[in-house]
């Protein structure tokens, strides 16, 4: 690593205000926040679907009839 640039080794602010900072309204943080409530969704998901309920299932099971 170069130690003569001026780039620092983890962008911790973007315009000036936290990347992790709950902020409600249209900005780059609500993008992140909405990506990491999407991973927990569908991780809560794929494990309801492992203990046996699947609401996908059970709609393809219902349209057989």
């Amino acid at each position: 690593m170069d130690s003569n640039t001026n780039i620092p080794p983890v962008a911790k602010e973007y315009n000036g205000k936290d990347r992790n900072a709950f902020l409600f309204g249209w900005n780059p943080q609500a993008e992140i926040w909405n990506g990491r409530l999407a991973m927990i969704g569908f991780l809560a998901y794929l494990l309801w679907d492992l203990a046996g309920y699947s609401v996908l299932r059970d709609v393809l099971h219902l349209m057989t009839y």
